[in-house]
């Protein structure tokens, strides 16, 4: 079977990163996707791709990245059900998402992410990301 997803968007909000009871880490975000034709009004729509990734890469993502950044995921789909506090069986369609890609100049995404003084110096390559 072949569930491949590979979408090219920007952030509609700062991902949202969380913790698991066993510390694993999982990062919650949406991309605005552009469709490729434009409405009756000469509009481009977007959709909205809700993702979710994990453990350090979890990390690497809400560290590097902010609302309104271009981002390239690659990843696979995912369907599962919850009941929420109501008792209310809800149904979540995203991708999981396995890489991912800043496709900013780092300069133009350094000019508009929050600082964040925390992140060790040692921890970039050549083109200064950590992966």
């Amino acid at each position: 079977m072949i569930n491949n997803v590979s979408l090219t968007g920007r952030l509609t909000r700062n991902a949202e990163l969380k913790y698991t009871q066993g510390e694993t880490a999982v990062a919650q975000f949406t991309l605005a996707v552009s469709r490729q034709f434009t409405n009756q009004q000469g509009e481009r729509e977007s959709d909205f791709i809700n993702c979710v990734v994990w453990r350090k890469s979890a990390e690497n993502f809400s560290k590097f990245t902010h609302k309104g950044s271009l981002v390239g995921v690659e990843g696979h789909i995912q369907t599962r059900t919850y009941d929420n506090k109501e008792g209310q069986k809800v149904y979540v369609t995203e991708v999981v998402v396995e890489n991912f890609a800043l496709l900013e100049p780092r300069s133009q995404a350094a000019n508009q992410a929050p600082t964040n003084s925390s992140q060790p110096a040692n921890v970039a390559d050549d083109d200064g990301l950590p992966f």
